[in-house]
């Protein structure tokens, strides 16, 4: 068996595109994976499931069980623990010493490159600092995510076009990385 999480975009937002996390968990069994387990209400699951299954192919078979099960597309990334934990290994940020609120990581659906990003003159929003990596951005925001200027700027839709993007605070960072590595995470 392997395991993946699973990050839903856009869900349980100000009240808007609701899906219960017991909901999604029976979803995810009913979809043939087992040990199904979510953590906080804004759309992170993990899972086991036979391996040899694509990323992509598991996102898009959730996508559509979710459009049929509450009448909404809902974007979805799916990553193995392997990956997940090669994320937070190589961070370039000192991760430790940081509040999680500090730091995130913006998944993307596919390789993101600096040439995506040369519009974005990161000096002008120093101390805010961006690097990437595989398939992530490490997005390092002292005052928080909702105040960052940076933030704002390298979230364009016109500079992710083509791409699902979903951000994590390093905080479930490190849940999900022990959640996919089998250790007991509540939430």
């Amino acid at each position: 068996m392997a395991t993946y999480a699973l990050l839903l975009r856009g869900i349980n937002v100000s009240g808007h595109r609701k899906l219960p996390m017991a909901e999604l968990r029976a979803l995810l069994e009913a979809l043939g994976h087992r040990g199904a387990r979510t953590y906080l209400q804004s759309g992170n699951a993990v899972f086991t499931t036979e391996p040899g299954s694509p990323e992509h192919v598991l996102a898009a078979a959730i996508e559509e069980a979710i459009e049929q099960r509450f009448g909404f597309r809902c974007d979805c990334l799916v990553r193995d623990g392997a990956y997940l934990a090669a994320v937070a290994e190589a961070c370039p940020f000192p991760a430790d010493e940081l509040e999680g609120k500090q730091l995130h990581a913006v998944y993307y659906s596919a390789p993101v490159t600096p040439d995506r990003f040369a519009a974005v003159d990161a000096g002008t929003y120093a101390p805010e600092a961006f690097a990437l990596g595989d398939r992530v951005m490490y997005l390092y925001t002292p005052d928080g995510l909702g105040r960052s200027k940076l933030a704002e700027a390298v979230m364009k839709p016109s500079l992710n076009k083509g791409l699902v993007a979903t951000a994590r605070n390093w905080n479930t960072v490190r849940k999900l990385v022990e959640m996919t590595a089998g250790q007991d995470v509540s939430g």
